[in-house]
């Protein structure tokens, strides 16, 4: 599998989440070719601020290695990360990110922040992006336009 086979797993838990009302972002942790785990937002469902596709996933994966530190993964995400989800990352210590779309209001990476890129940190993490851009931007689209149609 490549990255663009667990970019469409990860689109797929985005689905899962749009489907139950939850902003549609879905994550992957990937370790040598191997799923560890998925998720999807899960904010309004659990009303936890925290409870972001990549903060669950990362969760996940600790949970399954025993250790907070995730060595040599690889997180695939539908979407650009925030700030929290960028610095949850860092404090794992994953080794490459992979995301869909970027996020023009809250992106950490590459667009309103380049928190990767603060050579301050003492941790560097590999980042792809664009990885079906197009499809995750517009799941996230559709769920905005609908959600101001319903506040009319």
């Amino acid at each position: 599998m490549n990255d663009i086979d667990f970019m469409r797993i990860a689109f797929e838990e985005a689905l899962i989440a749009y489907k139950s009302g939850e902003i549609p972002v879905g994550a992957v942790l990937v370790k040598d070719g191997v799923i560890i785990s998925k998720a999807h937002n899960k904010r309004e469902s659990l009303n936890d601020p925290t409870a972001h596709a990549e903060v669950i996933a990362l969760r996940e994966g600790a949970r399954i290695f025993g250790n907070w530190r995730l060595i040599d993964t690889t997180l695939y995400v539908t979407k650009e990360p925030c700030i929290m989800c960028a610095g949850a990352m860092l404090n794992a210590r994953i080794k490459r990110l992979v995301y869909g779309c970027k996020d023009e209001r809250y992106g950490a990476i590459n667009s309103i922040y380049t928190l990767f890129s603060d050579g301050r940190l003492n941790h560097e993490i590999e980042v792809v992006n664009g990885i079906l851009k197009d499809e995750c931007s517009k799941i996230l689209r559709n769920f905005f336009e609908e959600r101001r149609l319903l506040k009319q």
